[in-house]
């Protein structure tokens, strides 16, 4: 009799235990369905649907009328049989190191001054670059428009004063080179804060032993830098260029917004490129080929990045 009773008050036992584990299990993924859902609407379908637009004949009657016919390879064809496409290729990866290059060193050399700032001035100069972080695109870009315009601008009104009368309604954005270069400087001022906060973060986990150990042995600044600092935080490193390449590559809201690609389209890059194509000639066969190609060159240059990154981990 004790034995049936044992049976009979087992069985129940079982059975409220393993419900909420099912429960527990599905909780998780009920979780994360609202990301991927996102995720999926707003970057896996329009890729998607890229990626077929590019092997058909799509132009503004098939986007009125739809039934595209099939085109295979001619779109990718003519895209890389034009010098054209080349030429901004070679102005976009110049356009991605210098970004990338500028907003590394500079966040380095910001991260490796907040630890000997003050509290009230690191703080001051954290919140600065927190806002300045949080600036809308659109806004910062429209700043720079108005600091560089050529009769209004304060960059103008300050070389003048300094003795540069050359610069007196210099129109900037008339100038290729000169409008490039804003661009990089709005790029890298915008980038910076997030790159030298997540390094600052990462300085803040080594231990204080260790450099003093180092100090101890003679090392001096840049010997204490290449031989504790970067060696712990490489893989950090490595992330945040992974992430400056990324952004870089695929920058086209401030470009648009300042110069189009102009002037003389010394400022397109691939993103402008493929969005001129589309928007002027209403080519999105053409446009969607571009973009399509653009991620895959994305993808090559991070593959490379990040294989050398995990093969320099392991040794």
């Amino acid at each position: 009799m004790v034995r049936t009773l044992a049976r009979t008050t087992a069985r129940p036992a079982l059975v409220i235990e393993a419900s909420p584990r099912r429960k527990g299990a599905l909780w998780p993924y009920l979780l994360v369905a609202p990301a991927v859902a996102g995720f999926a609407c707003l970057l896996v379908y329009p890729l998607a649907r890229s990626i077929v637009i590019s092997f058909q004949h799509f132009r503004l009657g098939e986007l009125i009328r739809g039934g595209a016919d099939f085109a295979g390879l001619a779109n990718y064809a003519e895209a890389l049989g034009g010098p054209e496409f080349w030429a901004v290729v070679r102005r976009t990866f110049l356009w991605t190191a210098a970004n990338v290059v500028l907003i590394m060193v500079i966040a380095t050399a910001v991260a490796l001054m907040l630890p000997r700032l003050g509290r009230r001035m690191r703080l001051a100069v954290m919140s600065g670059m927190v806002l300045t972080w949080a600036t809308p695109v659109l806004a910062a870009t429209t700043i720079f428009q108005w600091l560089f315009q050529s009769r209004l601008g304060v960059v103008n009104w300050l070389l003048v004063r300094l003795g540069f009368d050359s610069f007196h309604d210099y129109t900037w954005f008339a100038d290729g080179g000169a409008t490039f270069a804003i661009l990089v400087a709005l790029v890298v001022w915008q980038s910076v804060p997030f790159a030298a906060l997540t390094l600052y973060a990462g300085l803040t986990t080594i231990p204080g032993e260790l450099y003093e150990a180092a100090r101890i042995d003679g090392a001096g600044p840049w010997q204490v830098f290449g031989r504790v600092t970067f060696p712990i935080l490489r893989p950090l490193f490595g992330l945040i260029t992974s992430l400056e390449v990324i952004w870089v590559f695929t920058c086209f809201a401030q470009i648009w917004a300042i110069s189009k690609g102009g002037p003389g389209g010394a400022t397109a890059t691939l993103p402008v490129y493929a969005f001129q194509i589309a928007q002027s000639l209403h080519r999105y066969d053409l446009g969607s080929a571009v973009s399509t190609l653009t991620v895959l060159m994305l993808l090559a240059v991070l593959v490379v990045h990040l294989r050398r990154m995990f093969r320099e981990e392991g040794a």
